[in-house]
């Protein structure tokens, strides 16, 4: 959550500058690396607050949000984040104050908070493959102010509180929705307290962020713990070492998640790999809103405009660029604070006003309680994130790019044999460029969409391709993918990569760097050697040294079969399916690949077993 969103008071409304850029005599000719980056895990958005209004709207119209959000003619959202409410004592605003199931220690009403199960189940329903469960403020019963708002978790009160989560997940994993990562602070240096409160919040200190870790880890939920959403990439870089070196916090963490309302600049972003590379933690983007123009900071401004959509485009390319993170998530998918009431004045929701705020991809009325509008209002940030989030699919691979024209932001990701350049064009003229995909001399253009002032989304014509060179004319002030086709070349169309073992932190080796047909794989700690680098290919194997596949031994179908290495030879027992929650699953066995006896030491043997969900059956990939 951004610092007291909207609140009354902040400071003056710093106006986007976008200083027209003359097209240049020559075109630029940017370069694609051959060097893969990143691997994207999701692109999303949160479900927190106006779920409450929703529950009070029709049912149509939440089916038709739901579509929106998650649907193949929506934007597709790859995650989704539900909140996790606190129960709302203390909180004023209603929207804010999301319900919690709890009603004392161990006992649960799972009726309440209907509009924020229903959409999380609306996710799971429509296939969003990683739902985040968040929370804002534990249960009042376990804070030491008994407010959902302000003051810090009791001490001592941490397994209870990991109890709490364990049965909300074990919850909607019983009626198939499956929380598969858990994020239990959230703005932790922000309380959001006051008499009344506006939001839900909670201190956590750092000394304390490790015991919570731990407690909610050693409930083995199978699920991935993210931590700790700082506010700020400063208090990000500066805390997260803090509590992640204290002993038997780091193996319960998949992803160290970070906020941006610092806005911070290239150098301080870019200050998020020396975190990442410190820990060999994935990191991911997890919160930012509320800007007041594309250079501008936090702040009171409602844009639906295209220069408003483009301020986010920017902020989406910089974190997956810049910080390197592996997920985007914006803060909120709808909000009601547009600064007017388009049931009075229909035309309101088209314009710029300052006293509304840019903290919603789509809007709805906020008098629709008295007036009856249920109508929503897209912004063109809807679209624009579309144009990342319908196409940078989850084990999307960034490939770096230089060279790019001033203005022009350009990103590449390469999956299963298709490229896909997402481009923004900052400036007031049309700019072009050619983009150059190195050792590729076989690539075609498939399709092209874009976003701008005058366009949602459209389908375009695709750009003239020729010898592994795209040749692209961007309209001023616009957002474009192309999706593109690689039919030959020499570049990976999916990198090499370690796969590391969630619960052991080990990766999937082959001792000895053995050749042999037949070798069992076990785990060991990680060191970058090719016995230790797994390709995936288009046909479902995991080839290890080119020519070696991953598979059951003997075509073993039963739980405590023996995965070794064997000639590739199309065999059903070398077929795997990676899953979004990191599970990796055998196509003939239906079983998961597992870290036996959920064991953490060099060479512990890796089988196939039922699939459960625990650390031991995840698996991150690192190239």
């Amino acid at each position: 959550m951004a610092r007291s969103k909207w609140v009354c008071g902040l400071a003056a409304l710093v106006l986007a500058v976008v200083v027209p850029v003359p097209a240049a005599a020559a075109v630029a000719v940017a370069q694609v690396s051959s060097s893969p980056a990143q691997t994207i895990d999701n692109i999303g958005a949160s479900g927190a607050w106006w779920v409450n209004d929703l529950a009070r709207f029709s049912a149509t119209t939440r089916q038709r949000v739901a579509d929106l959000l998650f649907g193949a003619d929506g934007i597709r959202l790859s995650a989704y984040r539900y909140n996790i409410g606190g129960g709302g004592v203390g909180v004023a605003a209603g929207d804010r104050a999301p319900q919690t199931p709890l009603t004392s220690p161990g006992t649960y009403d799972w009726s309440r908070d209907p509009g924020g199960t229903e959409f999380v189940r609306q996710a799971a329903s429509h296939g969003v493959p990683d739902l985040v469960g968040f929370v804002n403020s534990a249960p009042a019963v376990w804070k030491d102010n008994a407010k959902s708002c302000g003051g810090h978790l009791k001490a001592g009160s941490e397994p209870a509180f990991a109890g709490y989560l364990a049965d909300v997940v074990a919850h909607f994993r019983a009626e198939g929705v499956r929380i598969n990562h858990l994020s239990p602070m959230n703005e932790p240096r922000n309380s959001f307290d006051g008499s009344p409160c506006g939001q839900e919040g909670m201190l956590v200190d750092p000394a304390q962020r490790d015991d919570i870790v731990r407690a909610v880890g050693a409930r083995g939920l199978g699920v991935g713990i993210s931590a700790d959403e700082s506010s700020t990439v400063g208090q990000f870089t500066s805390e997260v070492p803090q509590w992640m070196n204290q002993a038997g916090t780091a193996q319960y963490v998949t992803t160290l998640a970070h906020h941006t309302y610092d806005f911070p600049n290239d150098t301080t972003l870019a200050g998020v790999a020396g975190v990442r590379q410190q820990f060999d933690k994935p990191t991911w983007g997890s919160e930012i809103c509320c800007f007041t123009g594309i250079n501008g900071g936090y702040g009171a401004t409602y844009d639906p405009t295209i220069t408003g959509a483009l301020a986010m485009s920017s902020i989406v390319h910089r974190d997956l660029t810049v910080a390197g993170d592996s997920a985007f998530h914006w803060w909120t998918a709808l909000s009601k604070v547009m600064g007017c009431s388009p049931g009075s004045s229909p035309d309101c929701a088209t314009r710029t006003n300052t006293s509304g705020y840019n903290d919603g991809l789509i809007y709805y009325d906020p008098d629709f309680a008295s007036n009856g509008n249920q109508n929503l209002y897209p912004t063109k940030r809807f679209y624009a994130l579309g144009q990342y989030s319908r196409f940078v699919r989850p084990g999307s691979v960034r490939y770096p790019v230089t060279g790019t024209p001033s203005g022009v932001q350009v990103m590449a990701t390469s999956n299963a044999g298709q490229w896909t350049l997402v481009v923004n064009n900052l400036t007031t003229s049309e700019q072009r460029t050619d983009v150059r995909f190195t050792a590729l001399e076989n690539v075609s253009a498939v399709s092209a969409y874009r976003t701008s002032a005058t366009e949602n989304l459209a389908s375009i014509a695709v750009p003239p391709v020729s010898g592994g060179t795209a040749s692209l004319t961007l309209p001023a002030l616009s957002t474009t993918t192309y999706v593109l086709r690689q039919n030959g070349g020499t570049a990976p169309t999916a990198p090499a990569t370690a796969l590391v073992g969630v619960g052991s932190g080990k990766c999937l080796d082959v001792p000895g760097a053995s050749t042999t047909n037949g070798t069992a794989v076990k785990i060991y700690g990680c060191n970058g050697g090719s016995n230790q680098m797994w390709t995936p290919t288009a046909a479902g194997e995991l080839r290890v040294y080119g020519g070696k596949c991953l598979e059951a031994y003997q075509q073993g179908t039963a739980a405590g079969t023996v995965v070794d290495i064997y000639d590739c030879n199309g065999g059903a027992n070398q077929k795997w399916t990676i899953g979004s929650n990191g599970s990796i699953t055998g196509t003939q066995s239906g079983l998961c690949l597992d870290v036996q006896g959920a064991g953490t030491a060099d060479n512990t043997p890796v089988v196939l077993w039922t699939c459960g969900g625990a650390t031991n059956q995840q698996w991150r990939r690192r190239v």
